[in-house]
């Protein structure tokens, strides 16, 4: 299978202080057939404004991984972490058993960042938390792990048997992704104007894919994506 969804599908909002794009049923925006890509929950698309942001709430039994794109947020939680984090860095909260934490924008531009959901591989874990920075270079016409439960050397680990990638590439750079058996891939096009496997791609798409054992990407202008590979459950 080879799904693409058009920037236009997606269920968008604009509240003020927050725009956002769900590309998952999410709070108030339900669609049965489209609560869960194997186990991908969640994958918000979201900018705060300064001063904004999501006050403390609670998460159970999910592996969260925030990943700011322009800005900062700040993250408190009922662990004790307090944290800022900035483009370049990407945070895993996995809230395990039951955690509350907050996201506020305390800086003076709007945060742009990726909020994605994944079901832990294991159920009753205890809450924890990760964060680390990477150096742009890294994802520069390569595929970069970011978060892998694959026990990957450098990266933000994860209670899910995923892996998830960022890659920025050149126009003209092309990449090959081999697709192990069984495993279902996500691919969220940031910007720029991306074939995979022949299909064409522009800002805001995103390409839901399985049965499929290698993705050819061709940078067709400059293009920057986040692909994950999943596995088809929890």
């Amino acid at each position: 299978m080879f799904h693409i969804i058009r920037a236009a599908q997606r269920h968008t909002t604009d509240q003020g202080w927050l725009k956002t794009s769900w590309l998952f049923s999410f709070d108030d925006y339900i669609d049965p057939d489209n609560v869960r890509f194997g186990a991908l929950r969640v994958f918000n698309d979201d900018i705060v404004q300064p001063g904004a942001g999501f006050p403390t709430h609670p998460h159970r039994e999910m592996e969260i991984v925030t990943i700011p794109l322009s800005g900062a947020i700040t993250h408190r939680d009922s662990l004790g972490n307090q944290a800022t984090i900035s483009a370049g860095e990407v945070q895993r909260m996995s809230a395990g058993v039951g955690v509350t934490h907050s996201e506020m924008n305390e800086g003076d531009v709007p945060v742009h960042f990726y909020q994605i959901w994944l079901f832990p591989h294991t159920a009753g874990l205890p809450p924890s938390y990760d964060q680390r920075r990477f150096a742009p270079a890294a994802w520069k016409n390569s595929l970069c792990p970011l978060a892998s439960g694959d026990a990957l050397p450098g990266v933000v680990t994860l209670h899910s048997n995923a892996t998830l990638y960022r890659a920025d590439l050149e126009r003209g750079h092309t990449l090959e992704y081999p697709v192990a058996e069984g495993r279902y891939v996500f691919l969220y096009l940031t910007s720029g104007d991306l074939l995979l496997n022949g299909e064409r791609l522009t800002p805001h798409d995103q390409a839901r894919i399985c049965d499929m054992d290698r993705l050819y990407l061709l940078a067709h202008e400059v293009a920057s994506f986040i692909l994950i590979d999943l596995p088809p459950h929890a």
